[in-house]
């Protein structure tokens, strides 16, 4: 199918052939046939993609920031690497978009195969919308107007925040497609409706929806206009519709209205505000969220979790029924707001106009249809041919042909760069979107993207499988993959349940009775060359050793995925996992008991675990999110014979006491991932036992399930 990119590197949009994507429980799959071009949005961020790097670092200070913090811990090449990587990624446009239902999950319920709808998708032939943000379109709606009804309900989103009654008089200042259909929704709902803008064909459509107009370019003041307007006592409320970098539109908007008046801003504007202005009046100002209630919940967007109707008489999905039910009325016109139609292949043409080539207002896009086939799940990349022809060649030294699962940042960034590294044969990549796998596909040489997990697994093509998915996933694909004889690595954590666990080891046990499967967890930390380097120090000691690892791990927000249970499973079997296995690595003997020391705080994130090893040797791991991100991550400590190891952010190791070894210093950090992939893919070449003995691997992964309870 076709998907609408764009490059927040250079602001380049292109069409790229991507495969179908997958579908979740709670969501509907969906055949495109029209979008609209947000040309607020886009435009947006087309402008910030073609911007320099000092242009971008200027608009985004708080990133500039967080940029300054990383190079302190991380150092400026890694620093530098991450931030190139960051704007190279694929950026899907779009978020209008109408189709007819192919598929559903089975719990979007209300809906039926072959129903018309409309959702927030992408511009793509096919999307995977969540069925709380999608709405039947009555049969009296065509595709072409019911692409309007996701920027009609930002309109109706900021009118019920106004909350404006009969015969009130409102300004709405910005006469785009949101501001135009602001202007007929007011009407409709009996108001006195003046709309300012510097376009005169734009004036003119609100005119004819009923409303008076003011062209700015008069050189009168708006705000005088305005105080005309409402016989001069203040307009009751202004709706900023508007794009722009100024102050003054809210300026402007303080001073004309009356007393106690309100000012929404539904648009982007500067919010320097004059304290007077707003004083003296007791205005209201507010700014509104989108398309109403559920925005950016990842329980009613992503979960499908709806907010009960007797108490948010108005959400996303209910907002988009209310424009979808104007429009059938014949209350919400939009035909006219359509300046440009092309066919979706002509998308570059359609972002030129967004761009300014010439005047536009409402840009459509038509799709072809589409059909749901193994092929429209699959994109190849011939180019990329001769790594099929590698693998199958395999002489002298073997080339170890692998299928990864997952493409998302870290596997874009660190993993799938190691393993190329480890020279291994890139032969599939599976995500969830289809477009992850294709960006993974361009930029690393795999042979073929797709979104057919299953099929990926079960090829008999490949030698290994890697796992770097969400970690509820894990458990299911490592099974499927060991039950199809391919040696995996999975991502940490090997699995979130000890349920999951038990199955991992009699699938993996069941196996190696009549094949010699590698099972790898990425414990990455263990094969760092300073932990590598501490390993060798402490073996000479020859006695226990008392080892401290601190972890300034950092706070993330407590909506985020790896704190639910059910998907991320929390930060200690999904993160702290890590420095339990470090410390187990070094101590080189089996944990005996351990406790858990707790802070009380909201995501139970900041902990002590205190560990007793067989041999005597004691640890602590301090898993701290309260933290500040300019400190050093990960610092290790470790007490032996009178001697003192410190290994600081896996950049520099001092030793304190140490006889004929003082310091060991890295140009950049090396937190092992390269040496762990070449250790997978080293010991299936040559037929050996796993880098990680398994009995660690399990024992680790047991550890990190009961820490989390």
């Amino acid at each position: 199918m076709k998907q609408i990119i764009q490059s927040l590197k250079t602001g380049k949009t292109s069409v790229e052939e991507v495969p179908i994507p997958n579908f979740d429980r709670g969501q509907l799959l969906i055949a495109t046939s029209r979008t609209l071009v947000s040309a607020g949005t886009e435009r947006m961020l087309v402008e910030f993609g073609k911007a320099g790097l000092l242009e971008k670092a200027r608009q985004q200070p708080e990133k500039v920031r967080m940029v300054l913090d990383k190079i302190k811990t991380d150092g400026l090449q890694p620093t530098v690497e991450a931030v190139f990587d960051k704007l190279a990624e694929p950026l899907p446009m779009g978020y209008c978009n109408v189709g007819r239902v192919l598929d559903r999950g089975s719990d979007a319920i209300g809906f039926r195969i072959g129903d018309r709808v409309v959702s927030n998708g992408k511009h793509a032939g096919v999307v995977a919308a969540s069925k709380n943000l999608c709405a039947k379109v009555p049969d009296g709606v065509s595709d072409d107007e019911a692409a309007f009804v996701v920027l009609g309900s930002i309109a109706l989103q900021g009118i019920r925040l106004v909350k404006p009654t009969l015969g009130e008089s409102v300004v709405v200042m910005g006469l785009g497609l949101i501001g135009l259909m602001t202007v007929q929704l007011l009407k409709a709902n009996g108001c006195r409706v003046l709309g300012i803008d510097l376009d005169q064909q734009r004036l003119d459509l609100a005119s004819g929806f009923g409303a008076e107009t003011f062209l700015l370019s008069e050189g009168r003041d708006p705000v005088e206009v305005a105080r005309s307007f409402s016989r001069d006592r203040g307009v009751d409320a202004v709706i900023l519709t508007v794009s722009s970098k100024s102050n003054e539109p809210v300026s402007q908007a303080a001073r004309m209205s009356r007393k106690r008046g309100r000012i929404v801003l539904v648009g982007v504007t500067g919010l320097e505000l004059s304290r007077a202005e707003f004083y003296e009046k007791e205005l209201t100002f507010q700014v509104s969220c989108s398309y109403g209630p559920g925005r950016y919940d990842p329980n009613y967007e992503d979960k499908g979790n709806d907010y009960p109707f007797e108490f948010v008489r108005w959400t996303e999905q209910r907002n988009f029924e209310a424009v979808l039910d104007m429009m059938a009325e014949g209350k919400l016109k939009v035909k006219s707001l359509v300046s440009h139609n092309f066919e979706v292949e002509e998308a570059e043409k359609a972002y030129q106009l967004v761009g300014g080539a010439e005047k536009s207002l409402g840009i459509l896009l038509k799709y072809p249809s589409v059909e749901i086939s193994d092929k429209a799940r699959t994109v190849s990349f011939h180019a990329n041919e001769q790594n099929r022809e590698d693998a199958k060649r395999k002489t002298g030294q073997e080339k170890v042909s692998i299928h990864f699962v997952g493409a998302g940042n870290y596997a874009n960034k660190i993993l799938i760069p190691a393993f190329k590294k480890a020279g291994v044969s890139l032969q599939g990549v599976a995500s969830k979107t289809g477009l992850g796998g294709v960006r993974a596909a361009r930029k690393h040489g795999f042979v073929e993207a797709t979104t057919e997990i299953s099929a990926l697994i079960a090829d008999k093509e490949a030698d290994a499988v890697v796992i770097a998915t969400r970690h509820d996933s894990h458990a299911g694909y490592v099974i499927d993959a060991l039950n199809a004889g391919k040696h995996v690595f999975v991502e940490k954590p090997l699995c979130l349940e000890k349920e999951e666990l038990d199955r991992i080891r009699m699938a993996y046990e069941k196996k190696n009775g009549n094949e010699n499967l590698i099972l790898m967890v990425g414990f990455n930390r263990r094969f760092s060359s300073l932990v590598e380097k501490t390993k060798r120090l402490i073996e000479g000691t020859g006695g226990p050793c008392c080892l401290v690892m601190t972890v300034n791990a950092g706070m993330i927000p407590s909506d985020h995925w790896t704190h639910e249970p059910e998907q991320g499973g929390g930060r200690i079997v999904g993160e702290a996992c890590h420095f339990i296995d470090l410390l187990r690595f070094l101590a080189a003997s089996p944990v005996k008991s351990w406790e858990k020391i707790e802070m009380d705080s909201a995501n139970k994130d900041t902990v002590t675990l205190n560990l007793v090893f067989e041999d005597g040797s004691i640890g602590s791991i301090h898993y701290f999110a309260n933290g500040h991100k300019s400190f050093p991550k990960e610092r290790l400590e470790i007490f032996s014979s009178g001697s003192v190891l410190q290994l600081d952010n896996f950049r520099t190791l001092r030793g304190f006491g140490w006889p004929g070894f003082t310091k060991m210093n890295l140009w950049k950090q090396d937190k092992g991932q390269a040496a762990c992939a070449q250790a997978f893919a080293r010991a299936i070449r040559s037929g050996t036992c796993n880098p990680i003995p398994i009995d660690e691997i399990l024992e680790v992964s047991q550890l990190a399930i009961e820490m989390r309870k």
